[in-house]
């Protein structure tokens, strides 16, 4: 006599994981836009080809206007009082007050200038003309002058020490000159806002424009240092020196993603030469430059750039701005 046999349970599949698919950390979607460096910002905004060039027309128009009011109070002062404050300003005497505040203070009105058209007509937050992360990064604009300021000494020391005696030159004593106080406090408190003022301009504003047209940020550093280095009025060597600085400063903010590294190279080069004219070691309104000065220039820029460059990526300084939320979740499911 049979029994009947239970009818055995089918396999259980393996389980080889959860089977609840909740929100996971990824990357970007493959379709999601790509972060941007610096030169790019502007293209976060729509049109942003013809409404970045109206930015940068906004901003020339806004520095010529506040120009035309100096022209038209220099007109007044020099009927009611006789004194004639353009032809003082463009003499390029930094020893007189008014050639001072005038000289450096007309390339400063660039800043407000700058910021004033960003504000109305250009990408949001008004921040990204100053780095991808929409803001000035003072830390790292104060890391970066202490790294610049260490090279310009070690370039300067070299300079007056070694090469100048070798040269057969002679390195005169320190003498304070006329209102060197001043020159020293103006050094201080308008040259690094007149220093500002260029960069965001020529930086900032014409890197962002070009990049709103071309992507490659060999052109948005290139193209506009001819007219910054002309602009400086300097013969052939003094203007190809200007030229290394425009292009080291153009690739040094595209490098590390904003204009701080950029403003440090500047202020510290400017500050260096008002500081020297304080106590006659340097003229102002020279004109010409010299192979011996361009070389010790691109010595001194090399330097600068390998350091800031290697602290930058030391301390992850941000070089592009994301254009998704690090770290966003994902559904997957």
């Amino acid at each position: 006599m049979s029994a009947d046999l239970p009818t055995p349970a089918p396999p259980t599949p393996p389980t080889t994981g959860p089977t609840d698919s909740g929100p996971v950390t990824c990357g970007p979607h493959p379709g999601a836009p790509e972060p941007l460096p610096y030169h790019l910002l502007a293209r976060t905004r729509p049109g942003h080809r013809w409404r970045t060039l109206l930015v940068v027309l906004l901003a020339a128009a806004l520095w010529l206007g506040a120009c035309l009011v100096l022209l038209a109070f220099d007109a007044a002062t020099r009927r009611v009082l006789g004194l004639d404050l353009v032809a003082r300003i463009l003499s390029t005497d930094f020893t007189d007050p008014v050639g001072f505040i005038g000289g450096f203070g007309i390339v400063a009105l660039m800043l407000p200038a700058s910021l004033v058209a960003q504000r109305l007509l250009g990408a949001r937050p008004t921040g990204l003309l100053s780095s991808v992360t929409g803001r000035l990064r003072w830390r790292w604009l104060l890391h970066s002058l202490a790294l610049v300021l260490g090279v310009q000494l070690v370039v300067l020391t070299v300079d007056i020490v070694v090469l100048t005696p070798l040269l057969g030159g002679e390195v005169p004593a320190p003498v304070l000159q006329p209102w060197a106080w001043f020159t020293l406090l103006g050094a201080v408190l308008l040259v690094p806002v007149q220093c500002a003022g260029e960069e965001y301009a020529f930086r900032g504003l014409a890197m962002q424009l070009v990049g709103s047209w071309l992507r490659h940020p060999a052109f948005a550093i290139v193209l506009p240092v001819p007219v910054f280095a002309l602009g400086h009025g300097y013969d052939l060597w003094g203007a190809l020196d200007v030229a290394v600085a425009g292009l080291a400063a153009g690739w040094v903010a595209w490098r590390t993603g904003g204009l701080e590294a950029a403003i440090a190279l500047h202020v510290v080069n400017n500050v260096t030469i008002t500081v020297l004219t304080a106590v006659g070691w340097a003229d102002p309104a020279a004109t010409s430059g010299s192979p011996l000065g361009l070389a010790l220039s691109l010595a001194g820029t090399t330097a600068s750039l390998w350091l800031v460059t290697r602290a930058a990526d030391r301390a992850g300084v941000q070089r592009r701005r994301p254009a998704l939320p690090t770290g966003e979740a994902v559904a997957v499911g």
